[in-house]
């Protein structure tokens, strides 16, 4: 036969066979491959999995159970008998099983699953295994699926879990997002969804496919036309046929609502795989929890999860061993095709076999070591990049260096928006904030509940407490208050330790318009009531027998229902006071409290020297949105309250700070170093307070896993001396120290904001009172005049009173009002604490004036003296005081050395070069502690009360007249030789 005849009968073969194929793809959807699945059976079918069990009669070796996303069908396990997973892993002697969660879309209840849901299924598939077997599992998943084996081995904390393996799961999201666009795009995306929308739909799965697709645009067209160009081969198209209806139409499920916007909320917006403080039910879940080996496989060209996301599990598991291995593949690659059934499925069968003992460690597996991130693999232009080198083989190495520079660039401006997005209608807020003005703490959590009632508002011992459920609660003690004859304005005091009900209690009373009485647990109760004028005290089950012996005053008990020993105390008991009985008074009305209103008391000091701080409405609203606005807090923050809720910092600070920025606020029942990072990982703290030295036992404490790659950013508060602050952050870098000074009655608030210089309490916070430096004369312990009688302001570098100027709608509830001070008929309050000014205009504490150190050569305050010691970097902690020299007073210091720190004359010596001759200690003593305060603030009264040491201790150094330090050579104490 002719050759043209010959290439006209292929030519009409071959379009035959197209015609033919093609005619089938239309009606069937795809060729028929007579293809069976493989051998499997449902072991249970419960409500929300099916648990597969491949091979059932051949079962035999490790244990791995494969966990599918949720948009993607079980099946991508096994898609054809050519790339099935669970063949391979059965022919190389694991025992494979599959959680099967179906079609959300054709099951019952299917469109109303949580990430709860899903994470408790694998859990419950991990125990029925267990049970089958009596094996530890090997736990396995792709992309999302992934996410929720970490989450799983974490909520279990490892119990009965082999090792975690993971394929393309991202474990931090900040990092970016497909295309190589900033993670900020999608975290502030998220941020203006509302909850009542985001959860309200689910997420058909032809719209997954597509958005799948269009992440990879050239592959996606470039399948498409060989497809077409190959439809006259149906052996060839036969090998890959159930691989390509798998990926275009078959393998697609529904993404149900309640799942989309928990993780949309908790890992995209907040990023709590990483941070930690994800909820699990009503659990606290970190990634910090798990210890078993992790093995992550990275898709070097995954164009959904791209390698630093999927790295990012070095950083959220510090306790658990992890390993890489790394291919030149994209997301589905990973686990599906040839590379797969070579490289992937093999990896994983040997690393079981490994795990337990048979085998060696893959060869594509390496252990990761060592703290630093590895370099993300060469992807000139990101993955949109790599699709422009398939479709055009360019390189975009320049365009890649411009984008970078521009990314950095956009990243800064967009934190600065953000930040200035959110401050400026808070400090808008303070400024409208009048006398008359409705504000308390019981409206801010209204606002809170009806804006976000699904998020969580505190966390407590491990469970989470939503809006919703917080505000029920709340609203019930408010009916148990009016039950018991609590009226608006009257003052109650709450006698509890740091719990849930107490926060309850303080709200309800905020909400009632009743002011809150704060009294201190291990305090003198009994003369705080009656400093405060409190009539009535509602005490928790621990308190309630120290609140039943206070005289003359009416005691309740709420909290801890179900406690044994309840009704011993024999105080009428809140807690049966049904709400739903209770009928509500006329006079009722939620949230009546004004700005000028007092709300809270607090207080201070104990003995002869007991004050009580009361503060107003807006006083308290001045630091919660001074604190947001100071710290840029969000709702991705949450705040460890590590003080007792009596303390002004807990109740100012931490509760207000976190009440007005949306953030979440972290309880602490008590402030322990050796579990501070334990907690501070499972609740995903961010920012933690503290007060004075307490962070001090925290930097000196032994390394802890969880302080690695750890997400706090800041660490709030007032006190902390200079040296302390160097070594905080320095050890926790990145996280930085922000620094407070608050009048607790007035309406003083400086804050160091940039931190560049430690030690400083920074310059007055806008919306905050107006101050003023005022010099002060240290002999006669008034304010020094000028020639026409005003106070005169101090210039840089002098020591002087810091004045608040009084409002004039405040005159009235203003305590000690000075007035014409700079001009006739102003009005000012002086706290009592001694600052200087530096010419850049930032604040430095000196100390109180009840705190001077009356020598013969002058006045001394004792903060100079502070500073300069503190520097020296075998000093832990410093305290400086007066002890009696005759009629006069020597200066003297008591410092604690660091661990195996040693310290020498010379370099006291020079350390105090910086303080004025006049005003260096006469006495250093090495001492083995300082005693402090509850709250970490250095107690001198005891080691003034221990006066001049002898000589001859070894631990004492004497300033000569020269000023140089040397050990006394003579008896140091009154009518002894120096």
């Amino acid at each position: 036969m002719p050759s043209p005849a010959r290439s006209l009968i292929r030519l009409g073969a071959r379009l035959g066979s197209t015609a033919q194929n093609a005619l089938e793809v239309a009606r069937f959807g795809g060729l028929d491959t007579d293809e069976d699945a493989s051998p499997s059976e449902v072991v249970t079918e419960q409500r929300v999995y099916r648990l597969r069990h491949y091979f059932p009669e051949s079962a035999a070796g490790p244990v791995v159970l494969l966990v599918p996303p949720l948009m993607i069908t079980a099946e991508v396990y096994d898609i054809s008998s050519r790339v099935s997973a669970v063949a391979v892993l059965r022919r190389l002697g694991t025992d494979p099983w599959v959680v099967d969660f179906g079609a959300p879309e054709r099951e019952p209840g299917g469109l109303e699953r949580t990430i709860t849901d899903h994470v408790l299924a694998i859990s419950d598939a991990v125990d029925r295994i267990r049970a089958i077997t009596g094996r530890d599992v090997h736990l396995a998943g792709y992309s999302q699926g992934g996410m929720f084996v970490y989450q799983a081995a974490a909520y279990r904390r490892g119990e009965g879990i082999g090792s975690v393996v993971t394929f393309g799961s991202p474990a931090d999201t900040s990092v970016g997002l497909p295309f190589g666009l900033p993670g900020w795009i999608a975290t502030e995306g998220a941020g203006r969804i509302p909850d009542r929308l985001l959860g309200a739909f689910a997420v058909p799965g032809w719209v997954t496919r597509i958005g799948f697709q269009m992440l990879s645009p050239v592959k996606s067209v470039r399948s498409r036309v060989e497809f077409v160009l190959q439809l006259h081969d149906r052996e060839r198209l036969a090998q890959r046929e159930r691989q390509r209806r798998f990926l275009e139409r078959e393998g697609w499920v529904s993404w149900p609502g309640p799942a989309l916007a928990e993780f949309v909320r908790q890992f995209v917006q907040h990023n709590r795989m990483l941070t930690g403080g994800f909820v699990i039910g009503d659990r606290l879940v970190t990634l910090a929890d798990i210890t078993c080996p992790v093995l992550a496989f990275v898709g070097e060209v995954d164009e959904i999860a791209a390698p630093p996301m999927v790295r990012g599990i070095r950083r959220a598991a510090p306790r658990a061993p992890v390993y890489e291995a790394s291919l030149r593949a994209g997301h589905f690659g990973l686990v599906v095709g040839s590379l797969a059934v070579g490289r992937t499925w093999p990896a994983v069968a040997a690393w079981a076999r490994w795990r337990e003992g048979e085998g060696d460690l893959p060869e594509i597996v390496q252990p990761v070591t060592g703290d630093e991130e590895a370099p993300p693999a060469g992807l000139p232009g990101g993955p949109a990049g790599y699709g422009l080198q398939l479709a055009m083989g360019v390189g975009t190495g320049a365009a890649r260096s411009v984008a970078g520079a521009a990314a950095r660039a956009v990243r800064g401006t967009r934190r600065f928006a953000d930040e200035a997005a959110r401050n400026m209608p808070r400090l808008a807020r303070l400024e409208r904030i009048h006398a008359d003005t409705r504000m308390s703490l019981g409206l801010l959590l209204d606002e809170q509940a009806e804006r976000m009632p699904g998020e969580v508002f505190f966390l407590y011992r491990g469970r989470a407490h939503r809006h919703e459920a917080a505000k029920s609660r709340i609203d019930a003690v408010v009916r148990g208050l009016i039950h018991i004859g609590v009226r608006p304005g009257e003052a109650v005091g709450v006698l509890m330790g740091t719990r849930p009900t107490a926060l309850a209690l303080v709200a309800a009373l905020s909400r009632l318009g009743a002011v809150a009485v704060l009294l201190r647990p291990g305090g003198d109760p009994a003369a705080e009531a009656r400093l405060a004028g409190v009539a009535r005290v509602i005490a928790d089950p621990e308190h309630a027998a120290e609140a039943a012996r206070l005289e003359g005053v009416r005691a309740h008990l709420l909290g801890g229902r179900g406690s044994e020993g309840r009704g011993e105390c024999g105080l009428p008991d809140m807690e049966l006071i049904d709400p739903g009985e209770v009928e509500v008074p006329g006079w009722y009305r939620p949230n009546p409290g004004c700005a000028g209103d007092l709300a809270f008391v607090v207080f201070g000091g104990e003995g002869g020297a007991l004050r009580a701080n009361r503060i107003t409405n807006r006083r308290w609203a001045l630091s919660a949105f001074g604190t947001a606005s100071s710290a840029a807090l969000s709702p991705a923050d949450t705040v460890f309250s590590i003080t007792p809720i009596q303390h002004p910092s807990a109740l100012l600070m931490s509760l207000g700070g976190a009440v007005a920025g949306g953030a979440r606020l972290a309880l602490a029942s008590a402030y322990d170093p050796e579990t501070f990072w334990d907690e501070a990982r499972r609740y995903g703290v961010t920012v933690a307070s503290y007060t004075w030295t307490l962070l001090g036992d925290l930097v000196n404490a032994p390394p802890h896993p969880g302080e690695r790659h750890h997400a706090v950013r800041l660490f709030i508060g007032s006190g902390m001396p200079r040296g302390l602050w160097r070594r905080v952050e320095e050890r926790f870098a990145p996280a930085r120290v922000l620094e407070f000074y608050a009048a607790t009655e007035g309406e003083t608030i400086l804050v160091n904001l940039s931190g560049r210089k430690p030690g400083s309490v920074g310059r007055p916070m806008p919306g905050g009172g107006t101050v003023r430096l005022a010099r002060y004369d240290l002999e006669r312990g008034r304010l020094a005049e000028g020639p026409d009688g005003f106070a005169v302001e101090c210039g840089p570098g002098e020591t002087g009173m810091l004045l608040t100027r009084v409002r004039l709608s405040a005159l009235g509830a203003a305590r000690d009002v000075l007035r014409g001070v700079f001009a006739p008929d102003d009005a000012w309050t002086a706290g009592g604490d001694l600052f200087r000014r530096d010419a850049d205009g930032d604040f430095w504490l000196a100390g109180r004036a009840a705190e001077l150190i009356r020598t013969a050569d002058g006045i001394v305050p004792p903060g100079p003296v502070r500073d300069a010691l503190g520097d020296l970097p075998a000093i832990d902690a410093v305290a400086v005081y007066g002890v009696p020299d005759g009629g006069t007073e020597l200066v003297a210091a008591a410092v604690t050395l660091r661990e195996g720190a040693e310290l020498k004359a010379a370099d006291l010596a020079e350390a105090l070069l910086r303080v004025e001759p006049a005003a260096r200690p006469a006495i250093v003593r090495v001492v083995d502690e300082i005693p402090v305060t509850a709250e970490g603030r250095p107690r001198t009264a005891p080691l003034r009360d221990q006066g001049v040491p002898a000589s001859g201790d070894g631990r004492t150094f004497v300033r000569e007249r020269g000023g140089a330090y040397r050990p006394p050579t003579g008896d140091l104490r009154p009518g002894g030789t120096r």
